[in-house]
């Protein structure tokens, strides 16, 4: 079965984050404006920045293209830490109470 590290997780993402911002790149160049009018506010709002200040597990990817459309890249040690607190937690904490759908109404 393949294992893969917390650092080896965050520098895949690192990567896939400096992708996309490097097509975010390609159509600025193409069509001016459209990052800063069109693709930043659509991708900051799917980040969730002002409903949750630490990154759950579907925002970090984002999150981590927001850095890579920066000036700074997605900081690798940073994305470590936030991926060892999201996959170290338990579901119910994650979640504030399991569901449980085992018993009716």
């Amino acid at each position: 079965m393949l294992q893969i590290s917390a650092l080896q997780l965050a520098e895949l993402l690192a990567g896939i984050a400096r992708a996309q911002a490097a097509v975010v790149n390609g159509l600025e160049s193409e069509l001016t404006g459209v990052r800063s009018g069109r693709i930043v506010p659509a991708v900051q709002n799917v980040a969730h920045l002002r409903d949750h200040p630490q990154p759950t597990l579907v925002d970090l990817p984002v999150r981590a293209l927001l850095a890579a459309m920066g000036r700074l890249p997605p900081d690798p040690a940073t994305l470590v830490k936030d991926l060892e607190r999201l996959l170290s937690e338990k579901p119910a904490e994650a979640a504030g109470e399991a569901l449980d759908f085992s018993k009716p109404g």
